[in-house]
């Protein structure tokens, strides 16, 4: 019990020490600040100002950086939703791309059967069938490139040979088409293969 007793004594005593020190630091800081409470004000200002400035400092970083990265998102977004629609566009090029044979097929039956007298409803099976198909694929964007009687342009003919122009104004000119050439939603997707006046 005499322990317990001496123990809380020194406890007390011990307590009242720290909070002593504690006071007298306190008072020292209080006596220091009313010795020169300018130059107290002044720095504390200074801190602030400093606080300020350097907090300042990192919004406007944040700010950039989060402008950066909007403006990063949106120049992505707007790629991939153009390279989505020039896919959706293009899709169906290779299918397209390999019909076009059959299509030539049927306009070269088309033309060998306009001299033949017999099979008149052959011949008109033909034509619609030719019709009908040219214009599913023309729903999807598909279009002939007209070629005969234009200026030889590299970026739609591909040349197969040069003969001398029948007449002056067919000079440079597409003279006769060889196969048909064909866009499909304003992109070439096969050249006319053509025969150029000189």
């Amino acid at each position: 019990m005499a322990k317990k007793k001496h123990k809380k004594t020194t406890e007390k005593h011990t307590n009242t020490e720290v909070n002593n020190k504690k006071q007298t630091a306190v008072d020292t800081d209080m006596r220091t600040d009313e010795a020169n409470p300018e130059q107290h004000i002044e720095s504390s200002t200074e801190t602030t100002t400093s606080k300020e400035s350097d907090l300042q400092q990192k919004l406007d970083e944040i700010n950039d950086k989060y402008l950066r990265l909007y403006s990063e998102y949106d120049n992505y977004r707007k790629r991939t939703s153009k390279e989505k629609l020039d896919l959706v566009k293009t899709a169906s090029s290779e299918v397209i791309k390999e019909l076009l044979p059959v299509l030539d097929d049927m306009e070269r039956a088309i033309k060998s059967s306009e001299e033949a007298t017999e099979c008149q409803s052959l011949k008109e099976g033909f034509i619609l069938i030719h019709n009908k198909l040219r214009s599913t694929l023309e729903k999807k964007g598909l279009k002939v490139i007209e070629s005969v009687g234009e200026t030889f342009d590299t970026d739609f003919h591909e040349a197969i040979t040069f003969i001398p122009a029948p007449s002056e104004d067919l000079k440079g000119k597409v003279v006769e088409e060889v196969e048909k050439g064909y866009l499909l939603n304003e992109k070439v997707i096969r050249y006319t293969k053509a025969v150029i006046g000189q």
